[in-house]
């Protein structure tokens, strides 16, 4: 078994792309290896500023050889048949076997060098792999994500024989660059010389000595390590960030980490200007001191070099940029002061949302309109809410989150303090957007939540009003990260919020009921939600008459499509979150089933469902419900079902259909009072009185008598028992 060794030596390639591009090549050689029939022990691929490389271990230096049969048309078949089997297999029809009446190919092939495969592989790689951006250079035609210098391609400690050809955007052959076995190191702190390597462990130690980390976790662990320890040099603690963590680990193949200073005066500014600043425009980490609050002036540049003064003149010159960053940041902080949330709202009216759902403004309006709505639900003051949702988009407008659009929200819950609006306004306005993902904490502060909602649910419902929906892998609004949000923020609450009411209201707090005066239907009312759907009412207004759109019956069934459309929605996202949590999406289903609203009560209920089914009393009620169940879909497929109540004291009954009976009517009145309270652990354990009683019917009572009113009170009795339980949850929908 042999080692394969690519190397693609380019100029620096983006660092968002960087790993990317390594996974790329790992999966297009893996297909290009499999397709060959080709076998290997282990496969890896490293990502870095300047180098794509593959390496693979245990690789047979020849692919097998091929012999097998193949199954041929029928001799009876069509020539056409024949000739297409006989392309196939390239061979002629005396070549062929017969067997039943049925044509059989012996197709033999020897194997290839396994050097063909790789020059072939690479060939897929160049021709194939799609980079988010990529460019030309010179007078080639052939694009890459930069221009490539160098391949190294070893087998077996032998080059490939490979060249890749650039082409020619001006006619005649293009430039091309032949494979080898030679490679550089660091641009700057290298020996400067190309130099060979004769396999991977070589050429691993050859980029360590010219100043290569190869591996995109290695580079983490230096950053880091380096990061911590110039910063406790001097008594600092390093303020972590993985994603900028991960960002500066693709800029240098050599970091460097460098304590710089910084002008004091700076932190009188909201650290998240600070931190933001420092992250985006100069890749810089924050620094803090242990213990206290805030910043330390001070920061983390990492460069790609180690300098003769330890990075001093490096620190300097960077000191000189992160200042000029940051004086205008100030002059953002002093100038949005000046302006204030009144002129910011009146900017938002000529600012669109969405061409279908108005401007920032229209949607303020109707967050505003919902809050007040949502706000006793979740245990908040409804005029507080709408004065904190009336502010909480405006600081769209200002001039720092023109600048760092990543603060909205938090600025203005800064603006807001200076404005002395209350604390609770200021964090609702801060908070709104949360939780912005799975691993965003979620606000818990009664105004926040109220205003977070009316925010996720404004989102939802306007772009499912214009059919904006998710698709796929698509979700341009990011609809299902706002379904999970609204999902997070009802069920940590722990409050009941039925949720189909909410998603009403705002279908109805948004909608206008106008008369048309287009000279198509003059005169005649119509409803106008989110600017982007019209129904034309079924009523007649009269000369000063008054109507609301929800007298109309037509405007309730087109608003309940929407509104069953995203309860549906909602469905889909809480089966993912609980799945992810360790539950089976067949209990939410079962859940879903009954029509509850309540995510709150939903929740509780799957959790109780799922306790009781890991029991063995569980798992055999629910065997004994899907008996009954079958018994049942079996007699309404014959006509009606018997209705009425389950006679006790019939001559001849058995035993075990009066138990059943008595256990049934036991347990109903149980499971109404647990439901009451919803206290569903204890619904769950009146269910369980059911095993032994349906176990022992099934065991010891026919079901179908000859005798008819023996059958009908015995399928009435199973009617019960599937009633009693479907008032839990629908056990149909869960398997097993």
């Amino acid at each position: 078994m042999s080692q394969l060794l690519i190397e693609i030596f380019s100029e620096e390639i983006p660092a968002r792309m960087q790993q990317g591009g390594a996974r790329d090549l790992e999966r297009i050689a893996s297909d290009s290896f499999k397709k060959a029939g080709l076998t290997w022990d282990s496969l890896t691929t490293y990502g870095g500023p300047r180098r794509l490389t593959l390496v693979v271990e245990g690789l047979p230096t020849a692919t097998p050889d091929l012999n097998e049969e193949l199954k041929g048309p029928k001799t009876s078949a069509p020539a056409q048949a024949l000739e297409g089997f006989l392309r196939k297999t390239g061979l002629t029809q005396d070549q062929l076997n017969e067997r039943d009446g049925i044509y059989y190919a012996q197709v033999s092939q020897k194997g290839r060098a396994t050097t063909e495969v790789v020059a072939e592989t690479l060939e897929t790689i160049f021709r194939t792999m799609a980079w988010p951006k990529s460019q030309r250079w010179g007078s080639g035609s052939f694009r890459w994500v930069r221009p490539i210098h160098r391949i190294i391609a070893l087998f077996d400690g032998a080059v490939v024989p490979y060249a890749l050809d650039l082409g020619s955007t001006i006619g005649g052959e293009g430039r091309k660059i032949v494979a080898s076995n030679v490679t550089e190191g660091h641009r700057f702190m290298g020996s400067g010389q190309p130099f060979e390597v004769s396999d991977f462990a070589d050429y691993r130690t050859k980029l360590e000595r010219n100043f290569v980390v190869l591996s995109f976790e290695d580079r983490k662990a230096k950053v880091l390590e380096g990061a911590k320890a110039v910063c406790a040099a001097k008594g600092l603690e390093l303020v972590d960030d993985i994603g900028l963590l991960d960002e500066v680990a693709g800029l240098a193949e050599w970091p460097t980490p460098i304590l710089g200073d910084m002008d004091p005066a700076f932190l009188a500014l909201p650290p998240e200007v600070v931190r933001l600043s420092m992250k985006v425009h100069q890749k810089y980490f924050a620094v803090r001191t242990p213990g206290a609050e805030g910043l330390a002036p001070h920061y983390v540049v990492v460069a790609n070099v180690e300098a003769a003064d330890g990075g001093k003149a490096l620190a300097a010159g960077n000191s000189k940029v992160l200042s000029a960053r940051l004086s205008d940041g100030v002059f953002f902080w002093e100038e949005d002061q000046k302006i204030g949330f009144d002129a910011w709202n009146a900017k938002l009216s000529g600012v669109t949302f969405h061409a279908k759902l108005g401007t920032m403004a229209d949607r303020v309006e109707r967050i505003a309109k919902l809050a007040a709505e949502i706000a006793p639900l979740v245990g908040a003051d409804p005029v507080e809410a709408e004065k904190a949702a009336r502010l909480a988009k405006s600081d769209l407008a200002s001039g720092m989150v023109g600048e760092f659009p990543e603060l909205q929200g938090i600025m203005g819950g800064y603006y807001a303090r200076l404005a002395g609006q209350p604390d609770a306004i200021a964090d609702a306005i801060r908070d709104h957007y949360k939780p912005q993902g799975p691993s965003d904490s979620v606000p818990t502060a009664p105004l926040t939540v109220a205003i977070a909602l009316a925010d996720k649910i404004d989102t939802l419902s306007g772009f499912f009003s214009i059919d904006e929906k998710p698709t796929g892998s698509k979700d341009p609004y990011a609809l299902r990260r706002a379904a999970l949000g609204v999902i997070r923020l009802i069920t940590e609450a722990g409050r009941p919020f039925p949720l189909r009411k909410a998603l009403t209201d705002f279908f109805v707090a948004t909608s206008s009921y106008s008369v048309d005066k287009s000279g198509v239907n003059d005169g005649k009312p119509y409803v106008d939600i989110n600017r982007g759907r019209r129904f034309w009412a079924s009523l007649a207004l009269n000369e000063g008459e008054v109507l609301k759109p929800q007298a109309d019956a037509k405007y309730v069934a087109f608003i309940n499509g929407y509104v069953d459309e995203l309860l549906s929605f909602f469905a889909d996202r809480l089966t993912v979150l609980l799945r992810d949590q360790g539950q089976r999406h067949d209990l939410v289903a079962a859940v879903f089933a009954l029509g509850d609203d309540d995510l709150v009560r939903i929740v509780s209920r799957v959790e109780a469902l799922s306790g009781f089914l890991a029991t063995d009393d569980g798992a055999n009620l629910l065997a004994g419900y899907k008996r009954a169940s079958n018994i049942l879909k079996a007699e309404e497929k014959k006509g009606a079902l018997p209705s009425g109540d389950v006679i006790i004291g019939m001559a001849n009954q058995p035993a075990e259909e009066v138990a059943l009976a008595e256990a049934a009517k036991a347990a109903d009145a149980a499971v109404a009072k647990a439901l009451e309270t919803e206290d569903f652990a204890a619904a769950m354990t009146a269910l369980a009185a059911l095993r032994a009683p349906v176990d022992a019917f099934f065991t010891g009572v026919m079901v179908n008598s000859d005798v008819a009113e023996e059958r009908d009170n015995r399928l009435k009795l199973l009617v019960q028992v599937r009633e009693v339980m479907g008032r839990v949850a629908d056990f149909g929908q869960i398997a097993g």
